[in-house]
């Protein structure tokens, strides 16, 4: 392999010739460990639009000239046009302020704009990459910018399509078994009875909270650290410097982000991303809840519940030939699993700011954007292979209603409790249903019985 030298403040360092980055780059790949957790595409892609924002504007405020500006902005261009795919190799296994990554791009960035210029790469001239492609910045509030930018473009991307895909194939499932009754449960036990569809209909309220949760935990990604630069206090940018940024970045985000309040809690504090693992988590219980739920309803085919039918898509023993076992609610359920334990390693690492920093931010948004799309995917596998295909046993329905203690429930209001549980007790002891008991104890005709369940059980 072919080398070139490079310096840093350090000294020289030797960079593989074929290499974009340079010298602080090479000394992170010697430095850190790059096994798993490489750096979030989107990460990347939101450096190289904060790059692009801050050559603009540096160039409207004198900071820049016009060549440097647009060298700066083909460089970052191509970078999103994911021609420079190779040139990022560090993990997030580095510095906690992100330091490492943001010097990797802006090496990327400049060596690329000097050959564009004709010149060669690690020459620093005429675009250096601290003095010219950082230039207004530090690590310190570009890196948690990058944070917010790449997790509002995965939530608007990748996760809400995906929770409204889930939520209306759920939608189509209620509506589907609106009609048929079934036996409720409470502590695993029969309780009163209900409908299939208002069982769905709870998994869409469960899915439209988690929605809403996810909007509120959004909005509180608007607001940016950028302007900072190292504590918070802006030093060593120009006058106008956070508005005219600002103002770039709305326009290549696409998001109507804002300038933060307060730079000091922007760099020393993720609360709005730990809101957003908070949703995150919120979601993952409501997936557990519900593949839980339907793992029991699906249970048998003949010794369990047998109330619904799943999608047979795969043999599910290797032993046991015709067994079909419930693998999506199992995939999903593992997933959600995981994402708790992404969310807790999120919590602890939104209490490491240290006086003016915290030092775990490359950890928190990796963990952040690995769960939003862990559940994304995974919620998108579920709707496809297992709610589409997803069935019920009509007759099952029907039996479990009909051979119910607890539909007697129902009779509480006319017959008082007591009555109602003597009843129940007395078809328990025979093995009688509570249509059988009530006709055989001339109590109530079969008609009556009917219109006291549609009156007190199928409500709304």
């Amino acid at each position: 392999m072919k080398y070139r030298d490079e310096n840093d403040s350090l000294g020289s360092v030797r960079v593989p010739e074929a290499a974009l980055w340079g010298a602080q780059t090479q000394r992170a790949k010697e430095n850190f460990p790059h096994h798993g957790g490489a750096m979030p595409w989107l990460v990347i892609e939101a450096l190289a639009v904060i790059k692009k924002a801050a050559a603009i504007a540096n160039e409207q405020l004198d900071q820049l000239d016009g060549q440097q500006k647009a060298l700066i902005v083909k460089a970052c261009d191509e970078v999103l046009a994911r021609e420079h795919d190779g040139q990022f190799p560090l993990s997030i296994w580095q510095s906690g302020s992100g330091t490492q990554g943001n010097m990797n791009m802006n090496e990327v960035i400049a060596n690329r704009a000097n050959e564009l210029a004709g010149g060669s790469r690690g020459s620093k001239s005429p675009v250096h990459p601290n003095d010219h492609v950082n230039c207004s910045q530090s690590s310190n509030d570009v890196f948690p910018t990058a944070m917010h930018l790449s997790a509002l473009w995965a939530v608007e991307r990748i996760l809400l399509p995906s929770l409204v895909n889930l939520r209306d194939a759920l939608q189509g499932k209620a509506v589907e078994f609106e009609g048929l009754w079934k036996v409720g449960r409470t502590h695993l036990m029969d309780a009163a009875p209900m409908t299939l569809g208002q069982e769905f209909g709870g998994y869409v309220a469960q899915i439209e909270g988690v929605i809403a949760q996810l909007e509120r935990a959004r909005d509180g990604l608007y607001s940016l650290a950028i302007g900072g630069t190292a504590v918070g206090t802006g030093l060593n940018t120009p006058e106008g410097w956070q508005e005219a940024v600002i103002g770039q970045l709305r326009q290549l985000s696409g998001l109507t982000v804002t300038s933060g309040d307060n730079k000091f809690a922007a760099l020393s504090s993720h609360g709005p991303l730990l809101t957003l693992s908070s949703a995150l988590r919120l979601f993952a219980s409501e997936l557990l809840v519900i593949g839980n739920n339907l793992r029991m309803l699906a249970s048998g085919p003949r010794a369990g519940l047998g109330e619904l039918q799943l999608p047979a898509n795969e043999p599910g023993s290797s032993i046991m030939p015709g067994k079909v076992n419930p693998t999506q609610i199992e995939s999903i359920t593992m997933v959600a699993v995981q994402v708790m334990g992404l969310d807790s390693a999120v919590n602890l690492a939104c209490t490491q700011g240290h006086l003016q920093l915290n030092v775990f931010k490359p950890l928190i948004i990796h963990n952040v954007l690995q769960a939003i799309e862990l559940l994304a995917a995974s919620s998108g596998h579920f709707v496809r292979h297992c709610l589409d295909g997803l069935t019920c046993h009509e007759q099952q329905l029907a039996n479990n209603v009909e051979y119910s203690l607890m539909i007697v429930t129902a009779l509480t209001p006319t017959l008082g409790y007591d009555k109602a549980a003597e009843i129940a007790k007395y078809a328990q002891a025979n093995n009688l249903t509570i249509r059988q008991v009530l006709e055989e104890q001339k109590i109530l005709s079969g008609e009556e019985f009917d219109r006291l369940i549609k009156q007190h059980v199928l409500v709304g």
